[in-house]
């Protein structure tokens, strides 16, 4: 199998297991959000410890944690957590649609924080592409009466975290750890108070972990579930342009949708259907401008 084959499958996986991930986040409905996102931070620092302690890079992890890129990666474990906090709420109240149309808009608003940031042009495929998106959201805030929060806040909150980790000079893997890293104090220290019930009173909720045997194996397991896609996103993006990572990741959010919708039975309204169809005829303008560009580009290099 030739290397750019192994980072397709490699991606294959990725994606799938984020697609599928609310049939797991499901099975933990019952555990209090915080938790799950306390043991998902921890168990995912336990897992990235041990693959940096077999590669012999503890000391390169200490040196990044301690480093001068403290603040930026602190930022990113806070965005990033925001994210993961709303994704496992919107799975526990039943709303892994919007939270699908969520991941479905990120690439579109990606787009658009890099002509903010960092100056990037925007082609005439890629303007139409968002403004398509925006009319989107603004239809469906205009249908359901509400903007929709939960799909502009897991969008918004995985463009600041891309934003951020693209002025990182550090690898995918030791970013991470690291990040993971920073939010375990926060993330032990609720725990504890929680277990000690000091919480007041409107958080006072009983610990799972340790009460119950299948939800504690869950609860340890969120931390593969979090950091093998990583690891694996890591390994197929050395081996797979850009291009095609970006087309692939749209499976992700396509088996949240399904999920949503075959699975729970969530409500899908004709509001909702306008407003993604949409959104995929942008993501269809968009992904044809990729392509075309990526074979320009190869023409001129060839």
């Amino acid at each position: 199998m030739s290397e750019w084959s192994k980072g397709f499958w490699a991606m294959i996986v990725v994606c799938v297991t984020w697609g599928l991930s609310p049939l797991f986040y499901h099975m933990l409905s019952d555990v209090p959000v915080i938790e799950v996102l306390a043991h998902r931070t921890l168990w995912s620092l336990v897992f990235f410890v041990g693959i940096l302690a077999a590669q012999g890079r503890l000391a390169d992890f200490r040196q990044v944690l301690f480093g001068p890129y403290f603040l930026r990666l602190a930022f990113a474990a806070l965005v990033i957590s925001v994210n993961w906090g709303i994704f496992i709420w919107a799975v526990k109240v039943g709303y892994v649609v919007e939270s699908s149309l969520g991941y479905y808009i990120f690439p579109l608003l990606a787009v658009v924080m890099g002509l903010v940031f960092f100056g990037e042009k925007l082609n005439a495929a890629q303007a139409v592409a968002v403004l398509i998106a925006a009319l989107a959201v603004v239809l469906l805030t205009w249908g359901l009466g509400v903007a929709p929060w939960i799909s502009l806040s897991l969008a918004f909150s995985f463009g600041l975290y891309g934003v951020t980790k693209k002025t990182l000079p550090v690898g995918p893997v030791l970013s991470v750890a690291c990040e993971v890293a920073i939010l375990a104090p926060l993330a032990l220290g609720w725990l504890l108070l929680q277990k000690a019930q000091l919480m007041p009173d409107a958080l006072t909720q009983p610990v799972v972990f340790g009460a119950d045997a299948g939800q504690s194996m869950l609860l340890a397991a969120s931390g593969i579930i979090t950091a093998v896609p990583l690891v694996m996103f890591s390994y197929a993006s050395r081996r797979v342009e850009m291009s095609t990572l970006g087309l692939m990741l749209y499976l992700n959010p396509t088996l949240q949708f399904l999920c949503a919708v075959m699975v729970f039975g969530e409500n899908f309204t004709g509001w909702h259907m306008m407003a993604f169809a949409m959104i995929w005829a942008a993501l269809a303008i968009y992904s044809a401008s990729a392509v075309l560009k990526g074979r320009a580009e190869l023409r001129r290099n060839a």
